[in-house]
């Protein structure tokens, strides 16, 4: 397995995206949620052929930091910022997609909840039944829901979104990461 440490700087912003432009920055968000599901997809093929090694530890680590503190937070923005726009969006289809997206934010919160546990037993060095169907779910969930808010949701957050909008939705976002740092 190779891997890269990810840093906590990696957990919220990327090269010229931050809180001034904030849909860019959750689409940019995306990208490391993809490179944390693929890291997670990774270090079970790595616990299958190589059992706990120190970069198994290293990794679980990071998946569990990004899924425990960044992906709420996401979560969270889209809850706030992106959904609300759609539900007022008067299309029933948005409407539709918006309680699906919220739906699978709630489904993905509670199959990390089992996830987590496998992660943390291997961040400790404790050998674990990693839960594969589980992770091939979520994985999966995951695509589905990425791929949707990319074409559909954020498209359709974004029209009538004006400067002054996106400026309070990106200093709401920052504020609450300030709040629970």
């Amino acid at each position: 397995m190779q891997y890269v440490p990810m840093s906590l700087n990696d957990l919220y912003t990327g090269p010229g995206v931050g809180f001034e432009s904030p849909m860019e920055m959750l689409e940019a968000c995306h990208g490391r949620v993809r490179r944390t599901l693929d890291l997670m997809t990774r270090l079970e093929s790595h616990l299958a052929e190589h059992g706990i090694t120190d970069q198994a530890r290293s990794a679980s680590s990071d998946v569990l930091r990004y899924f425990d503190i960044a992906g709420p937070a996401h979560h969270e923005d889209e809850e706030r910022h992106v959904l609300p726009r759609l539900r007022s969006s008067g299309a029933p289809a948005l409407q539709v997609l918006a309680d699906r997206l919220q739906a699978d934010h709630a489904a993905m919160k509670e199959d990390w909840q089992v996830l987590r546990q496998a992660l943390i037993a291997v961040r400790d060095g404790n050998s674990v039944e990693w839960p594969s169907a589980l992770t091939r779910r979520y994985v999966d969930r995951y695509a589905t829901h990425l791929e949707a808010e990319e074409q559909i949701a954020f498209p359709a957050a974004r029209q009538d979104l004006t400067g002054l909008d996106a400026a309070a939705m990106g200093q709401e976002m920052a504020q609450r990461r300030q709040q629970k740092a």
